[in-house]
């Protein structure tokens, strides 16, 4: 768990129009060359080189781009600060793709199949790794030494140093609400950063400045507030959890009104209200934000076997906009959020708490990141961890994938359809997962501090291994919805459940029908 950084940065975008092309085509170059800097200078930290050494006058940043020594500091600034990213988000950063990966793989995708298309990315690639200039903010020189507003007759300008005494000029075009704000700062010789960046032929400027933010009035010694987005259905589970991490109350709001949102600034207004809407609950419930800490979330592209409806759910999935916004929002409103760690609560959510509350899955996920935020460990229930060591449900469980294995192997064998032939790849490849993680059912849970406390020695999650063996052999879904039949083992009656297990599984009927079976064996 770690607490959203105190640092808060509100800005605007604005177009800069060039009156004059020769500064348009001084300015794309100083950018050029900028973008060099940035790539150089994130290599040279790689290796391990000084900052200083590399910003300094007759250093390389100076002498190869023909940058001044703040140009190649801030360059340096920008390199760190991607591979400080890096590293946060568990990427390797030496794999960093300056211009975007997902673009060079499209690049690579499009070089034979569609030109038009390809020219047009391959031109967006272009602006993307040379298209960037920085400069930030100093108090000490009023305001932006290098790219700095000046009011000149009723009208905005930025005044672009290009080094050697020579400056291009743009008219900062914007009619966003923060201008005034921004034009404050200008008046009061106080710092703001800029960026400039290159999309399809024109600059545009983000004007960026540090906010002052009142004092935390609500925190995690109050309890929590935790979400949890969810895709399908579209929308988000709440769980207001008490400070002794029992469950006060919980709701669910729809984001369907985001995905029927017309154009972009639709979708912003929508987002913004959902997360007004959120920030408001945990005023009047007196408690702290708690979220998920997600990275990117992998959305499928055609043709992958991931399946058309999964692609179209996953790529209107806009956690991350909603997320940042809600965080910013909680700040400004003295709130403290938090984020924790993602991993297995929604497993954890659907084979402990929802099955004994009688919640969804989704509001159970969202009770494990509220229990998760205020430091609470999910230790395994004593019926599940007897569950694990015994040897018929772990054969069972065996002989179900290793039957579904075999299925899918025949069908992948006789189909003639490539992309229908994917998918069995895919689901294929899923199956043998599943059955390299059932060695972990026979084993004893438990796991270092900070964990799910789920991981055996052999650094399987139990789990994981737990919801392979329960949902699809026996619930027949890798997601199922309906979780209460799973109330009687939770209960400790698993004895008289076992004894209704059909001892030969392996698919057909014995996976589909098991969920039945269930409640008569508990039930006896």
């Amino acid at each position: 768990m770690r607490e959203k950084a105190k640092d808060a940065y509100t800005g605007l975008e604005a177009l800069l129009v060039f009156p004059d092309h020769g500064d348009y085509v001084a300015t794309l170059d100083l950018m050029r060359r900028f973008s060099s800097a940035v790539r150089y200078g994130y290599k040279r930290l790689l290796e391990g080189e000084d900052r200083k050494e590399l910003k300094r006058e007759d250093g390389p940043l100076c002498t190869l781009f023909r940058l001044n020594t703040r140009y190649a500091d801030d360059a340096i600034l920008k390199a760190k600060a991607l591979l400080t990213s890096q590293v946060e988000l568990g990427e390797n950063p030496r794999k960093v793709v300056f211009g975007g990966r997902k673009l060079l793989a499209d690049l690579a995708r499009l070089k034979r199949s569609n030109l038009p298309l390809y020219e047009r990315k391959k031109a967006e690639w272009r602006e993307r790794r040379k298209g960037t200039l920085y400069a930030r903010g100093d108090k000490s020189k009023k305001g932006n030494p290098h790219l700095r507003l000046v009011v000149q007759d009723g009208s905005l300008w930025l005044q672009i140093n290009l080094g050697e005494k020579r400056y291009a000029w743009a008219l900062v075009k914007t009619s966003h609400p923060r201008l005034q704000a921004l034009l404050s700062r200008v008046y009061a010789h106080e710092p703001y950063n800029v960026e400039l960046s290159l999309r399809e032929g024109r600059v545009y400027a983000l004007f960026s400045w540090e906010e002052e933010l009142p004092p935390l009035s609500l925190t995690q010694e109050g309890g929590v507030l935790a979400l949890d987005v969810n895709a399908d259905p579209y929308g988000l589970a709440l769980a207001v959890v008490n400070p002794d991490g029992s469950l006060r109350r919980y709701l669910t709001l729809s984001l369907e009104e985001v995905d029927r949102a017309k154009n972009r600034g639709a979708k912003e207004i929508a987002l913004w209200r959902m997360a007004h809407q959120i920030v408001s609950l945990a005023q009047e419930e007196g408690v702290a934000i708690a979220t998920e800490r997600l990275k990117h979330l992998p959305k499928g592209r055609r043709g992958d076997g991931s399946g058309r409806r999964f692609r179209r759910q996953a790529h209107r999935f806009a956690y991350r906009f909603l997320l940042g916004k809600v965080h910013a929002l909680a700040r400004k409103k003295g709130i403290q959020s938090l984020e924790v760690n993602p991993q297995d609560t929604s497993t954890i959510g659907m084979l402990k708490y929802a099955p004994l509350l009688s919640l969804s899955k989704d509001v159970a996920a969202a009770y494990v990141i509220g229990r998760r935020a205020l430091g609470f460990k999910e230790e395994i229930p004593k019926p599940l961890k007897a569950l694990l060591q015994d040897p018929s449900f772990h054969d069972r469980t065996r002989r179900f994938y290793e039957g579904r294995i075999a299925q899918l192997k025949e069908r992948h064998r006789e189909e003639k359809n490539p992309y229908l032939k994917r998918k069995l790849r895919r689901e294929l490849a899923q199956m043998k997962r599943a059955l390299a993680t059932l060695p972990s059912l026979q084993g004893e849970p438990g796991g270092p501090a900070g964990s799910t406390a789920g991981r055996n020695p052999q650094g399987i999650h139990a789990w994981r291994a737990l919801r392979v063996g329960l949902f699809l052999p026996l619930l027949g879904r890798k997601v199922p919805r309906d979780l209460s039949v799973l109330k009687p083992i939770l209960l400790g009656s698993w004895e008289g459940w076992k004894g209704g297990l059909d001892p030969h599984p392996g698919g057909g009927s014995a996976a589909t029908d098991a969920h039945l079976r269930v409640g008569v064996g508990s039930s006896g």
